[in-house]
């Protein structure tokens, strides 16, 4: 984990950590991913469809490097999309040595937020790894991208623990 030191001791302080104080190692995302992921998403958007992938990346020297992006086959309404054929996923991770640090999917009809389906899908990615990130791509609208993850403990503590009914409500 990348450390700086502290001006009043020789003792190391990590770059980032949690809501809560525990070290969080830096994720890398490449300057070209989100342009690439929208380009690709771009059928779907037009027909007002949502599209997802997997960010999938080597961890050196304790940093994420997220190296693909895997679109998998999945379905999509103008509100949900949904992963298929998961064991086609996990052949390409193991194949290539990957760790899958998050997920990204378009708004193509809606602002840059998480939904609450949106929550309870990347809790299942943040409770496997604390450093899990989740990128929302709206095209039409601004902020036309964000990164986000949920707060630790209270954010996934309050989302792993939801038992509030349907895909979609506020909490």
């Amino acid at each position: 984990m990348p450390f700086l030191p502290t001006e009043r001791s020789e003792r190391a302080v990590p770059l980032a950590v949690t809501e809560d104080g525990l070290p969080l190692r830096h994720v890398v995302i490449p300057s070209g991913l989100i342009p690439e992921f929208v380009k690709r998403a771009e059928p779907n958007t037009r027909k007002g469809i949502e599209t997802c992938g997997l960010l999938m990346a080597r961890l050196t020297r304790n940093v994420f490097t997220i190296t693909h992006l895997l679109i998998p086959k999945q379905t999509g309404t103008v509100d949900t999309c949904a992963t298929t054929h998961e064991e086609e996923q996990f052949a390409f991770q193991d194949a290539h040595d990957l760790l899958v640090v998050g997920w990204i999917h378009t708004h193509p009809q809606f602002s840059c937020f998480m939904s609450s389906l949106d929550l309870h899908t990347h809790a299942s990615y943040q409770a496997m790894l604390a450093e899990a990130i989740a990128i929302v791509c709206s095209p039409a609208e601004e902020p036309s991208h964000g990164v986000f993850r949920l707060t630790s403990p209270v954010g996934i503590e309050t989302i792993v623990e939801c038992r509030e009914p349907g895909a979609f409500h506020p909490q």
